[in-house]
């Protein structure tokens, strides 16, 4: 039996399709890069949090097509790290 561990799709345009079972997410607060993640990154506490303060900054209104966050590549990246473990 195999494990399918989830894993961050980095995206440098805005173009391009969005597997089944990710969504999109920019971030950065003036230079936003984009992401494809796994929604499974969703229902974790870390991630919910994360969410959450960007929910602050920004509300529910973001002009792109995916959430914006307002927080630096590396921490985002860190972050998602310790999620897929």
């Amino acid at each position: 039996m195999a494990i399918r561990m989830p894993r961050i799709i980095k995206k440098s345009s805005t173009g391009g399709d969005v597997p089944k079972g990710h969504f999109v997410v920019y971030i950065g607060e003036k230079q936003k890069k984009r992401f494809v993640i796994p929604i499974s990154f969703l229902s974790q506490p870390l991630f919910q949090d994360l969410l959450s303060q960007a929910e602050e900054e920004f509300g529910f209104d973001h002009p792109m097509d995916g959430v914006t966050i307002p927080c630096s590549e590396d921490f985002f990246v860190d972050l998602t790290s310790r999620l897929r473990k």
